[in-house]
């Protein structure tokens, strides 16, 4: 069996799986919202208590792996430890615990984000793009199968967002809260118009958005009436109102929306939609493989050794079972 380890901005990840036939079947997943990167935009390092909430999920993943024959793991760190000034602090206690952690870069984090989103997908000639917003970044990525045309991670994530747009939003009014979602998706907007041009260079015939931004849009987009799996720019649009009562109300929450990610609403809502403004897309498909998929293909092909990450090519991606 082998485990991988997603250390993102927002949640930790585990997954364990077996490795047979050129093909994976999961064992267990678990994810834990730990917020890592809270803060880290503002202040540089890593809170004591999103330090002590990270050390506490990953003593949980290390007794749960303990249960399992695992042959090989492989933890990485995403934003947050690329940015924290405390990170080889945060590496050290992970180490006590058992596991090592390796800290990867924007791109080499894009890589494997496209590789677990080619994993579940079948294989064609077609030009895919790929787009994961996380915790503290987000990762896009244009290709056709192995190869890459685009590969480019933003410094720009649900998390980040909230804590630079949208501090105690509940002392704010209605129209001082419509006006920081406004400021905080023309920020976003911003941000993504700087790779438009390599949109438009490199058309694609399928869109694809993951992780868990991705992932509560595209539920409350169903929840809506909205086709399952798919987030439509229309649709983003027409519950902005929704949007901000629901931030306005600490009781409220929109169909679809887990309690756990309501803090995570607007500042997901202003990035997806000044993606999509940003770059004329007008509907995008909910990948449900991201990074640790990723993670699990690489790992059986090439072992756990980053140095290979940026290469402009990729090894063969496999059609994952799940």
């Amino acid at each position: 069996m082998y485990a991988c380890i997603d250390l993102g901005s927002n949640s930790f990840h585990l997954l364990i799986a077996e490795w047979q036939d050129e093909q994976s079947q999961i064992v267990e997943r678990f994810s834990n919202i730990v917020q890592l990167g809270e803060g880290v935009t503002v202040n540089g390092e890593i809170s004591p208590e999103a330090f002590a909430r990270g050390v506490d999920c990953l003593a949980e993943f290390a007794a749960v792996m303990s249960k399992y024959p695992i042959q090989q793991y492989w933890a990485l760190g995403t934003n947050a430890l690329r940015l924290a000034s405390n990170a080889p602090e945060f590496i050290a206690a992970a180490h006590e615990i058992g596991l090592d952690i390796s800290v990867i870069s924007g791109v080499q984090e894009a890589i494997l984000v496209y590789m677990g989103v080619l994993s579940r997908l079948p294989r064609t000639n077609d030009t895919r793009l790929v787009v994961d917003i996380g915790g503290g970044s987000t990762e896009i990525i244009i290709g056709a199968q192995e190869k890459r045309f685009v590969t480019q991670s933003l410094a720009i994530g649900c998390v980040s967002w909230r804590d630079t747009h949208f501090k105690d939003v509940q002392a704010l009014s209605a129209e001082q809260l419509e006006y920081a979602l406004d400021q905080a998706t023309d920020a976003a907007a911003a941000t993504f118009a700087t790779v438009k041009d390599s949109f438009q260079k490199y058309p694609w015939q399928e869109a694809f958005a993951s992780s868990g931004t991705a992932k509560m849009l595209a539920h409350i987009c169903q929840f809506r009436g909205y086709q399952e799996g798919k987030i439509d720019l229309l649709a983003l649009e027409a519950m902005k109102q929704d949007v901000l009562l629901c931030a306005a109300d600490p009781s409220a929450l929109l169909p679809g929306l887990k309690d756990r990610r309501k803090d995570l609403l607007m500042p997901g809502w202003a990035i997806l939609v000044g993606l999509m403004r940003a770059c004329s897309l007008q509907s995008i498909s909910f990948s449900p493989t991201a990074l640790r998929e990723g993670m699990l293909d690489f790992m059986m092909h090439n072992g756990a050794d980053t140095s290979i990450l940026g290469k402009d090519t990729l090894p063969e991606v496999t059609q994952t079972e799940l």
